[in-house]
């Protein structure tokens, strides 16, 4: 289900990409099905039909969705769009390590970001796995974190 906020500062087909990627890639639309119809959606979510065409074709351009004529869009394989958002990431890598080149700052601050960075996120997935761990624990004792 997507939720629209319209209190959002951003456009509403902006908001609607985000919201398929994220169940896209989370495995909540898996590669292969067919996406609702332009029409469809576009009722669900009440907004214009073009909001909609206007999402589906940036989801197609970042290789996310393809379109058979006269079936409709369907879910690419996780190989495109995985390897599509990868060199979409390095692009944006490699132009902040230019800038960061040009302003000065060293290989070595560079590098210990990027550590940093991944650091950061094995520990977040050890907590969580933990967190995941105590909370089955918890339930299987019938337990409350209250």
């Amino acid at each position: 289900m997507i939720l629209l906020d319209y209190r959002d500062k951003r456009p509403i087909y902006e908001q609607v990409v985000e919201k398929l990627e994220r169940l896209i890639v989370s495995g909540g639309l898996e590669p292969g099905s067919r996406m609702p119809s332009v029409r469809s959606l576009a009722m669900e979510l009440s907004v214009n039909p073009n909001t909609v065409q206007r999402a589906y074709n940036q989801l197609e351009q970042e290789g996310y969705l393809y379109t058979v004529t006269g079936r409709g869009s369907f879910v690419a394989p996780e190989k495109e769009w995985r390897d599509e958002q990868v060199g979409r990431m390095l692009e944006e890598w490699t132009a902040v390590a230019r800038k960061a080149r040009e302003a000065g700052v060293s290989r070595e601050l560079l590098e210990e970001c990027l550590a940093a960075v991944y650091c950061s996120r094995e520990q977040e997935n050890e907590e969580r796995e933990k967190g995941d761990t105590a909370d089955s624990i918890g339930h299987a004792e019938g337990g409350s974190y209250d």
